[in-house]
């Protein structure tokens, strides 16, 4: 739902998958995260799962 809210709004994004770049896994279980997708904007705290509460400030 998160990528699909971000290409419907035209907001360009980096999709990283975890299963084809395991490193990251170690990086968002260290950050405290247990689901996907972990959504990371600068200058706004990483969150996971669809939030379109916060996905909507950005489109703004």
């Amino acid at each position: 739902m998160t990528k699909k809210f971000l290409e419907s709004q035209g907001i360009a994004f980096k999709e990283i998958n975890i299963e084809e770049e395991i490193k990251y896994v170690d990086e968002l279980k260290a950050d405290g995260f247990r689901q996907t997708p972990v959504v990371s904007i600068e200058g706004m705290p990483k969150f996971s799962g669809f939030r379109p509460d916060v996905l909507k400030k950005i489109s703004a």
